[in-house]
């Protein structure tokens, strides 16, 4: 059995970016295959899908979502999901008026968080090896009319990740404030920016 889980960002853009495509995730684990959000330009190479997860059921992109994952034979959906010894749980976030989540990813071993948008820095993303994050924000945070969420900044994502012990921190839902920041030659004080068509791999079963 292939003991390699594999994380390839699709996109790594928040909401209409100007560069990036919509921040999505493949994962690739013994022959099964996932979709984790994506939208237009960030779609999944062709080939059989288990399942076609997203992080809010109600986004902007769920028309052209839906399409993409009726080619795929699977329907968009929010919720958990077993692959064997790989398991996604589907988790709640503070980020809006409406219910939107991030996924637990538990392996016999590492842990991996995908956590695209959020007001709270999620407390379930403790211990995560590797977590995809919100990076919407730089300087400033990002919120929502009427105070109902919006997006953490940066830099408050990456002190919250020290706090709860994550390993390592990628900034994958890149925002205008963002783009600047990078324009400039900034870099996140933890972690690293998002790049898409970049691939990540755990092996299953080990934890330094």
């Amino acid at each position: 059995m292939n003991r390699w889980l594999r994380l390839t960002l699709l996109g790594v853009g928040a909401m209409n970016s100007p560069r990036f495509a919509p921040a999505g995730l493949l994962l690739r684990w013994s022959g099964h295959r996932v979709v984790l959000d994506g939208g237009p330009g960030a779609e999944p190479p062709p080939g059989p899908l288990d399942a076609w997860l997203v992080t809010d059921e109600q986004a902007e992109l769920r028309s052209a979502l839906r399409r993409g994952a009726s080619v795929h034979g699977v329907r968009i959906q929010a919720g958990d999901l077993r692959l064997g010894e790989l398991r996604l749980r589907c988790v709640p976030v503070v980020h809006t008026s409406h219910p939107a989540y991030g996924y637990r990813i538990e392996t016999a071993g590492p842990v991996v968080v995908r956590a695209p948008e959020f007001w709270e820095f999620p407390a379930w993303a403790a211990g995560a090896d590797l977590m995809f994050a919100e990076a919407a924000a730089w300087g400033r945070p990002i919120r929502f009319r009427g105070g109902v969420g919006g997006h953490a900044t940066v830099q408050a994502v990456a002190e919250q990740s020290v706090r709860h012990g994550v390993r390592r921190l990628v900034h994958a839902h890149i925002g205008r404030p963002s783009i600047r920041a990078l324009d400039a030659g900034r870099r996140p004080p933890v972690g690293e920016w998002g790049v898409e068509g970049r691939t990540y791999s755990l092996r299953l079963g080990e934890k330094d």
